[in-house]
């Protein structure tokens, strides 16, 4: 692999799920210049066996402990095709949920992030108000009617929703953050165009990541 300036460029966004992560992804994949491939959570759990779901989809709080020891091994897939893509000169956009609260710590971020070492990533931490979660998770999708945990009278905010909220940002250190309760989709995309154009902080945030900083 090669961070030459042939390779593709790398966005990770990561955040919790309903964040708004899906919906920049698309606004950059239709308004950025060149092929930008999505290569997130939907789109790798799609290929992934329906036993095996959630898959790196798997939520907080140590809940599928027989499903864990595949985990590092999906991200880890994941990541090299990241790497494979843009050393081919593809951009990639994945849009993620990223955590280590599982029935022990997996390290997974760290992994991955040594991963692509050898490539320009920029990581964004995609935050959003749980109070806005809410109101989108009561918002109907086509094949997604049952997939989110939605608020009652008696339980406004499900406890595995909060533990997404507090879990996804750890450790939260990102080359840059975005907020989908004050800025629409293409705003958050015109924003990480405009850091792309700058280039990751130095170190950047993967490079710390990987180095345990």
């Amino acid at each position: 692999m090669t961070n030459d300036s042939h390779a593709g460029q790398i966005i990770i966004l990561n955040g919790a799920p309903r964040s708004g992560k899906s919906s920049i992804a698309r606004a950059i994949q239709e308004e950025f210049e060149g092929p930008w491939l999505n290569l997130g959570v939907d789109s790798y759990n799609a290929m992934t066996p329906k036993r095996y779901l959630p898959g790196i989809g798997l939520r907080p709080g140590g809940e599928r402990p027989e499903l864990e020891e595949l985990v590092p091994f999906l991200y880890a897939a994941l990541y090299e095709s990241i790497a494979i893509h843009a050393g081919l000169g593809l951009n990639v956009v994945a849009d993620l949920g990223h955590h280590d609260s599982y029935s022990k710590p997996l390290g997974i971020l760290a992994d991955c992030a040594r991963r692509l070492e050898d490539f320009p990533v920029l990581f964004v931490g995609v935050r959003c108000p749980i109070e806005t979660i809410m109101r989108r998770r009561e918002i109907s999708q086509e094949g997604r009617e049952t997939l989110y945990l939605r608020a009652t009278e008696d339980v406004p905010v499900p406890e595995p929703v909060q533990r997404w909220q507090d879990e996804v940002h750890r450790p939260g250190i990102y080359d840059m953050e975005v907020d989908t309760s004050v800025l629409t989709p293409l705003e958050c995309a015109e924003a990480i165009r405009h850091q792309l154009d700058l280039g990751p902080p130095q170190p950047s945030a993967f490079e710390r990541i990987a180095g345990g900083r």
